[in-house]
């Protein structure tokens, strides 16, 4: 269960990858579209206008179309192989998914017509009664179904991956060997998935309902809520499961639920995404969605991570400091500008409890003031590019003012708390290891090797070729699953420029590495081609 959760978080994030790009443009296109901003003159220009109508309607699509987005991610995370077969067979089974449960609506007689707010009003009910029954459903791809946003898209690659690992490598008897292997999963697809929709379409309407619940048991907690989320999210990060945590309040109702121009919109960074469309948006309801996004992260990732990497460089060893400043710039400014932070934290999270929880602790407090302060930054990531795009460039509305106050405090404060307790509990962060050994970062590729030489190390590292059962990556790690963990030869892996290395079990080892992980990834698997 913990590596399905592990992939299926890794899973989440290829849709993520996108949004955030898509939304960084969104950012713009507002702040151009702001007279406030850019002045009345520069608003007028048809020609600049149109063109920036244009990114919003191609960003739109992308935000409008994201759960058959996220079926085809998920299924593609999931797959064991074959996994363009695995998108191809998730896409069809997020049609009938939607099929399904509109076919069954349509016999109670639940159709877009009858549904529709006029409709409602005229068969007696208010015009709130009949806007939040309208809300309960919609249309994808042309299809009227439940209102399910993402979760819809990730049920249904779930159960798609599941049965594309237990058919692709199916043969078939002679007569129809053709519709064996990789044919028979969608074919397997179109038979299995009806009954997912079927169940669902008598189980959605309570568990939206549980859903929401939570969603207001959050909304309800204030600023204490706040807090907690952002304390979890930054305590689940040696699991990686704080991937799923994120997803639920950027698209489900936990994240918030409002009403944007008569339609519902649901998931905090939904809600924010849409307002950016808007001419005039409302601060007041962007703020209560931005309370989980960005802004909670700026404080500490742009300013109190790279200042715990100053820290950890002045207690470094003298002889040791030069790889370490080598190793720690670059996870700083990774910090920084991206908000990835995982080359970071795992040079400390292991060896000090003490920092970990003082970490976790910071990270739900800087929420919980952002939130309180009115601060309205949007997007995912919380470095300096969400402060520039998504608060400094939409001006002074967005208080982003307060991240940078109070992220000088919190440089000053995760300076000294990492110095006097590296110092005090004599910490082994990096350059103060017992017995350490020249470290590099994976970036430059260490020693000047050639690439293939980095992947043939890595995999001799983790116990060579017969070792290894499977190679993947998310954002900054490098996830394996090996026959057996305690082959691994950690001080290795951390020469070819690792941050950390996870045995999470006797199989299962993830190796941080940062932004570079991608191609580190590459050169591994191309190191593993060569040595079958």
């Amino acid at each position: 269960m913990k590596e399905y959760l592990q992939k299926l978080g890794k899973s989440l994030m290829m849709p993520i990858s996108i949004i955030a790009a898509a939304g960084i443009f969104l950012g713009i296109a507002s702040v151009l579209q702001n007279p406030n901003i850019v002045g009345e003159g520069f608003v007028a220009i048809s020609g600049v206008q149109n063109t920036i109508g244009f990114i919003r309607a191609i960003v739109g699509a992308l935000f409008g179309n994201l759960p058959i987005l996220f079926a085809a991610s998920v299924a593609i995370g999931l797959a064991k192989g074959e996994k363009t077969t695995a998108a191809f067979a998730a896409i069809i089974g997020f049609i009938l998914f939607h099929v399904t449960i509109s076919y069954f609506l349509s016999l109670k007689g639940i159709t877009a017509a009858t549904m529709s707010v006029e409709s409602l009003i005229e068969s007696g009910q208010s015009t709130l009664e009949a806007t939040r029954t309208a809300s309960l459903y919609e249309s994808v791809l042309g299809i009227f179904t439940y209102r399910m946003n993402v979760f819809g898209g990730v049920i249904v690659g779930m159960l798609v991956a599941t049965v594309h690992n237990r058919f692709y490598k199916t043969e078939l008897p002679m007569a129809i060997s053709y519709f064996g292997g990789k044919r028979l999963v969608p074919i397997m697809t179109t038979v299995t998935v009806p009954i997912l929709g079927i169940l669902m379409y008598f189980i959605w309407p309570f568990l939206g309902k549980g859903i929401e619940g939570i969603g207001n048991l959050i909304a309800d907690s204030g600023a204490f809520g706040v807090f907690l989320f952002g304390a979890i999210e930054r305590l689940l990060v040696p699991t990686g499961l704080h991937h799923i945590l994120n997803q639920l309040v950027r698209f489900t109702p936990i994240g918030g639920v409002t009403m944007i121009d008569g339609e519902q919109v649901v998931g905090a960074l939904n809600i924010f995404n849409r307002l950016l469309t808007e001419s005039a948006p409302n601060m007041d309801v962007m703020r209560e969605a931005t309370r989980f996004l960005a802004q909670g992260k700026i404080p500490f990732m742009v300013f109190g991570l790279p200042a715990a990497c100053y820290a950890m460089y002045k207690t470094a060893r003298p002889s040791e400091k030069t790889r370490v400043k080598a190793l720690l710039l670059a996870a700083a400014i990774a910090s920084f500008t991206t908000g990835i932070t995982e080359p970071i934290e795992f040079s400390f999270i292991f060896v000090s409890p003490i920092l970990f929880i003082f970490h976790a602790l910071m990270s739900g407090l800087s929420f919980m003031l952002m939130n309180l302060l009115g601060v309205s930054i949007g997007n995912v990531q919380g470095g300096a590019i969400d402060l520039g795009v998504f608060g400094i460039l939409r001006g002074l509305e967005t208080h982003w003012y307060f991240a940078v106050i109070v992220g000088i405090f919190y440089a000053f404060a995760y300076y000294f708390v990492f110095k006097t307790v590296i110092l005090r509990r004599n910490v082994k962060t990096p350059g103060r290891e017992d017995d350490t050994e020249p470290v590099a970062v994976a970036a430059s590729n260490p020693g000047g090797r050639p690439a293939t030489d980095m992947g043939t190390t890595i995999v001799t590292a983790l116990g060579g070729i017969e070792n290894i059962q499977s190679i993947d990556n998310c954002f900054t790690r490098l996830r394996l699953v090996l026959v057996d963990s305690e082959k691994v030869d950690e001080k290795a892996l951390k020469a070819t420029g690792a941050a950390g290395v996870m045995k999470l079990d006797d199989k299962n080892v993830q190796v941080v590495y940062g932004p570079q992980v991608e191609g580190i990834a590459l050169k591994v698997k191309d190191a593993a081609r060569m040595a079958e």
